[in-house]
């Protein structure tokens, strides 16, 4: 393994200088009912490899999916990411409304050098999610490239044609971001400056079972939130109303105690594993919805729990002010309804306002609520996932396919 801990090889280890890359990025962003872009965070994640590459004096071809189309579908179209990407180098972008084919291999003939062209969105071909290795290669032939950059975290989990297959077909390395993706939030699980607080929030226990399993055995605390929060007070016998919760859960979670018991050689596994001691409830699942703060044994059946609540979120405050490395991953409550967005939105400053917390925060959701949240762009943090399925799957240790099948370093 390479220094940094990287065990891949990067652009940097291979000789691109006036080479084609066709490079992998990860611009799946929010898009607004009126077309435009809401959050270009994933788009501004990619340019220090862009950037990287242009120095070279590459042509770069970008390949990246939009949405879940069913066959072409304007409104996924990447021509609006080439218009914004444009705007953000301060250059020139082309556009190619097709992925394959021979309208792709003369808009890359007749690119300069020192050039970037964004293909179609690739799931507008069926074969892309099918992980078609025909597909790859015409990928391969019809970019001119020398080399396949991965540069799209938020996809290496996934084995698709444009992850996957198409390694077969070019000498396939690592981008910038994706380098920094891996070996932070591994860095951060393997050796992190303790004490480690994760806080877990989020839906549902089910999605993340593997990570709150390698968190038990790598991190000092655990504090959980959000709705998963409710399917460990419904397991205890507390009241949680019409809250969301899972009813299928009691042994995972009997497993999870049992983990805790051992690993933590703890008897009270709530020590260890920090649940809510109050919430903030509503009678409706709406934005107007006023706040309520009250007692676990005081949530009626005909409440909603959307929030911790303050005592909670005292405590919580604490507990990471006493941290020296802070994963994230699940906002606390209904973090869109104003209301309910106060235990995420202390979490958030905690953060943000100790610098010596090395903060990680896990993509999705959190990444969204935190960038909307922080003045700074997100810079308010130590490190803010663009993956949300990718960063919790690393977390839990698990290989990820668009990552395995890079060239080793």
């Amino acid at each position: 393994m390479k220094k940094g801990g990287f065990f891949k090889r990067t652009i940097n280890d291979v000789p691109l200088a006036g080479t084609t890359v066709l490079l992998r990025a990860d611009y799946n962003v929010p898009i607004a009912a009126d077309g435009s872009i809401s959050d270009d965070f994933r788009i501004r994640s990619s340019l220090p490899t862009l950037k990287k590459l242009l120095s070279e004096g590459c042509k770069v071809v970008i390949i990246s999916h939009l949405g879940r189309p069913v066959g072409r579908d304007a409104s996924l179209s990447l021509e609006p990411i080439a218009q914004r990407l444009a705007h953000l180098l301060k250059a020139d972008v082309r556009f190619v409304n097709q992925t394959v084919g021979d309208k792709v291999k003369m808009a890359v003939k007749t690119a300069p050098k020192k050039s970037i062209t964004v293909l179609e969105n690739l799931r507008f071909d069926p074969r892309e999610e099918a992980n078609d290795a025909g597909f790859a290669r015409q990928l391969a032939e019809s970019s001119t490239a020398r080399y396949f950059v991965q540069d799209g975290f938020g996809v290496v989990h996934r084995a698709h044609a444009s992850t996957e297959a198409i390694t077969h077909f070019l000498p396939s390395v690592a981008g910038l971001l994706l380098e920094r993706e891996y070996t932070v939030i591994t860095h951060a699980m393997d050796s992190p400056e303790r004490p480690l607080v994760a806080v877990m929030g989020g839906a549902k226990v089910s999605d993340k079972i593997g990570v709150i399993e390698a968190l038990v055995k790598k991190a000092d605390k655990i504090i959980v939130a959000g709705a998963m929060a409710n399917t460990f007070l419904a397991n205890k016998g507390i009241e949680v109303g019409k809250s969301k919760y899972e009813t299928d859960q009691a042994n995972v979670i009997s497993h999870i105690y049992d983990t805790i018991r051992k690993t933590k050689n703890i008897q009270n596994g709530d020590d260890f594993l920090i649940l809510p001691q109050d919430v903030a409830v509503g009678k409706n699942l709406d934005t107007a919805e006023p706040r309520r703060d009250i007692s676990l044994e005081s949530v009626a059946n005909d409440d909603y729990i959307l929030d911790i609540g303050k005592n909670s979120i005292e405590a919580m405050v604490k507990e990471v002010s006493l941290a020296r490395t802070v994963i994230w991953n699940g906002t606390l409550g209904r973090a869109e309804f104003p209301e309910f967005a106060h235990g995420s939105a202390r979490l958030a400053l905690a953060l943000a306002t100790q610098p010596g917390i090395t903060s990680i925060i896990g993509g999705g959701d959190t990444a969204d609520f935190v960038l909307k949240w922080d003045a700074n762009n997100g810079e308010s943090f130590t490190h803010v996932s663009t993956g949300g399925g990718a960063s919790l799957e690393l977390m839990a240790g698990k290989k990820l396919p668009g990552v395995e099948s890079l060239l080793d370093a």
